[in-house]
């Protein structure tokens, strides 16, 4: 008798454990979906997963498992092209999507797929300092200052590295007249001041908040609001007068959807994106939604007069990819020096 229970609770167990991973029904209807993705995105596809799964069924009487990967953006898509099977990616800058696609593992045209160039919502760059920002850091020149430790990460492995990046470099061009020079020099004394150079967006906010590290970090709008969520009295978020409106991209993995069977799916899963209840989901996570309408609604939670330059000042992301965070590009001009 004791043995049979002891079989018993095994076999319990093991059912638990097969049917609370992901959104899954049956055998026969099982489909599996790998969505790759970079940092500050897993609170977000958590909810929007289930949300997904929800009108799948209700619409199809389809059931599927989608899981997550995150990391640095960069990283994220150089595993793709190593091996990851990714069926979709939503990635923090299109140019890392565009490396996947220089691989041959998506089809060129990705970026007219979906709407507002495959972006289904946007952020901003703003500065996360401590409650009360005791040595006042209101733009980018206070992190030029020598008492000032700044917290960023790599724009060698990290998407958003990229764009806080390219909106101090916008600032001081804007305030210098354009002078590239002027403008690299403050570029290095603000580097000279970074602390930790994470390899994510998510390990930058983990130096800044979890470890105590550092005056101010320079975070994405939604990373920062999280923060902010969590930790209510700890943390202000301050608006430089320059930022950039950061438009994380997402595409189809056009040779893995192919080979495991799951395009249509996978295209289905990223159109969802801009379903309203998804654009509201993207809200509730800080994310500004695409829908202009829709990014209304959230007013009182953005600063919809931001000052923001966009990618296109830059020549779009292949060629400010290519001026500023290629091997020998400004970047590893003013680091390595």
């Amino acid at each position: 008798m004791k043995e049979k229970k002891i079989i018993f609770v095994f076999i319990l167990v093991i059912f638990i454990i097969f049917c609370g991973t992901g959104c899954q029904g049956g055998e026969d209807s099982q489909t599996e979906l790998l969505n790759v993705s970079y940092d500050p995105t897993r609170e977000f596809y958590a909810e929007y997963n289930q949300l997904f799964c929800t009108y799948l069924e209700e619409k199809k009487g389809q059931s599927i498992n989608v899981t997550q990967s995150h990391g640095g953006s960069g990283s994220q898509a150089r595993s793709v092209i190593e091996g990851n099977e990714a069926d979709v990616v939503t990635l923090a800058l299109a140019h890392d999507i565009a490396m996947i696609e220089e691989a041959g593992m998506i089809d060129g045209g990705w970026m007219e797929e979906y709407d507002k160039n495959s972006s289904p919502y946007t952020s901003a760059i703003v500065f996360l300092v401590r409650s009360g920002n005791a040595k006042n850091i209101q733009d980018w020149d206070d992190l030029v200052r020598e008492d000032v430790k700044v917290i960023t990460p790599n724009p060698k492995t990290s998407g958003g590295a990229c764009w806080n990046f390219l909106a101090a470099w916008a600032y001081w061009q804007e305030r210098d007249g354009g002078d590239e020079e002027a403008t690299k020099d403050f570029m290095k004394r603000m580097y000279q001041n970074v602390l930790v150079l994470d390899s994510g967006a998510r390990g930058a906010t983990n130096t800044f908040v979890e470890n105590g590290q550092g005056d101010v970090l320079v975070a994405w709008e939604n990373e920062a609001y999280l923060s902010m969520k969590e930790h209510p009295d700890a943390y202000e978020i301050v608006t430089p007068s320059v930022s950039i409106l950061a438009q994380p991209s997402v595409a189809v993995v056009d040779e893995n959807v192919k080979a495991h069977g799951t395009e249509e799916i996978a295209e289905e899963y990223l159109g969802y994106l801009y379903s309203d209840e998804a654009q509201r989901l993207a809200g509730k996570y800080y994310y500004r939604p695409s829908d202009e309408k829709i990014l209304q609604e959230f007013s009182g939670q953005f600063d919809l007069g931001m000052n923001l330059v966009t990618i296109d000042e830059f020549g779009g992301w292949d060629e400010a990819y290519r001026t500023y965070f290629e091997d020998g590009g400004v970047f590893d001009q003013i680091y390595s020096e």
